[in-house]
């Protein structure tokens, strides 16, 4: 029986005979691995970003929007000529609801910002002190305005990052002047940076007093107490699905609507962030099997190749058995072989793919995730794949009869 070392000797000096048919042999591999690899890394990046997205509006969130009105029987859908359907009052009976932390009614309006000898268009936001702790957004610098002020409808602002960005590019905003709809507005602070929401800049806002919006910018004509949206924040994410049924309950008994009927829509962030990372899992399950194929077209080409290694070695196998090999050292050699050859194009094709997912997530803008478990997934399934593909030719090799393999020519 020949030793560990003599086996792996024989192997690598059978590989390096013939190394451009060698590479071209792992080129399947180096490609399957590659590919895996880059596209699980793109699914991954894709699927963390969405959860950072969702995350980024705030943890333990209902956001509560309003839904279709009824008008004379016709129900009318909001923005199409509807009317917001959520008050203030709506608000504080939510606030009552056991595990509730925090309440934040809001009203959205648009209008363009001057100062500074620049012009910027973007949303504003009147909320109250509530917000910034319903949705985990923090003042980065100055203060957010309190409950007294947003009561008194202080003319005063909390800008994000890239409204400063573009306003005041080179200049401390807090205690400037800004001109909101033709009114004077002072800067009181600038809110931490958040980020992308998919297509939104949830940087590009500007934050004011409730009041201030609903009687100064807004211009809306409705109920002076209506609202475009009320944040609601539970006190821990395991109580999100019973808050989200009693938030349903208590507005469907204050607005007389029921089920199909109801004029509002509670939405759960956590249901949203799961049913995302769902959809995007599959994708990556889906490239990665899509990948997946390349590697048996690769380990297909590794045993091709090891066959016809076998038939132009056979006077070679012949010898080393008349010479007192055995079918194990035989066997042993040539499965070497077709796994030291696989798993060196798992290797390489591991860098490309780490290179490739580089690549390509610097392109879409995503995450770079390389699981270290995944890496050796890949090692290791390339090794599979040359056990499993070489099997069949080394069992040919060891079976061969020396005589006979003496004897051809």
């Amino acid at each position: 029986m020949m030793r560990v070392p003599d086996l792996v000797a024989c192997a690598a000096q059978a590989l390096r005979a013939n190394p451009l048919r060698s590479a071209l042999t792992a080129l399947g591999v180096i490609i399957g691995v590659s590919s895996v690899v880059a596209m699980v890394a793109l699914g991954t990046g894709a699927q963390l970003q969405v959860q950072n997205s969702i995350n980024s509006l705030g943890s333990n969130l209902l956001i509560v929007v309003p839904g279709a009105a009824q008008s004379g029987g016709v129900r009318i859908a909001v923005g199409a000529g509807g009317r917001d359907t959520l008050s203030l009052s709506d608000a504080d009976a939510i606030s009552q609801i056991d595990g509730v932390s925090a309440v934040a009614p809001s009203q959205r309006g648009v209008a363009q910002i001057v100062a500074n000898g620049a012009n910027w268009n973007t949303q504003i936001q009147g909320v109250t002190p509530a917000y910034i702790i319903a949705r985990d957004w923090s003042v980065s610098e100055g203060r957010m305005f309190d409950d007294n002020e947003e009561r008194q409808a202080r003319k005063e602002v909390l800008l994000g990052q890239t409204v400063v960005s573009n306003l005041f590019p080179n200049t401390d905003p807090i205690g400037q002047n800004i001109r909101i709809s033709g009114g004077s507005y002072q800067v009181i602070g600038v809110l931490a940076a958040k980020g992308q929401t998919g297509f939104q800049d949830q940087d590009d806002i500007v934050l004011a007093p409730l009041t201030t919006v609903k009687r100064r910018i807004s211009g809306r004509t409705g109920r002076a107490d209506t609202v475009s949206q009320i944040s609601v924040k539970a006190a821990s994410e395991g109580e999100l699905g019973r808050i989200q049924q009693d938030v349903t309950m208590l507005l469907e008994q204050r607005h007389h609507t029921q089920g199909p009927d109801d004029d509002f829509n509670v939405q759960n962030l956590a249901s949203i962030a799961q049913t995302a990372q769902q959809t995007t899992q599959v994708f990556t399950y889906l490239l990665g099997g899509i990948s997946a194929v390349s590697l048996l077209v690769g380990g297909i080409g590794i045993m091709n190749i090891m066959l016809v290694s076998v038939t132009e070695r056979t006077r070679e196998i012949g010898l080393r058995k008349a010479l007192g090999a055995r079918q194990g050292d035989i066997l042993r050699q040539f499965g070497l072989e077709a796994v030291t050859l696989s798993v060196a194009g798992g290797v390489i094709g591991l860098l490309l793919g780490i290179l490739g997912a580089w690549l390509m997530t610097s392109l879409f803008n995503l995450p770079l995730v390389i699981a270290p478990a995944n890496a050796g997934l890949a090692i290791a399934f390339s090794g599979f794949v040359g056990v499993v593909f070489g099997a069949y030719p080394a069992w040919r090799a060891a079976r061969l009869d020396p005589i006979e393999a003496l004897r051809r020519e």
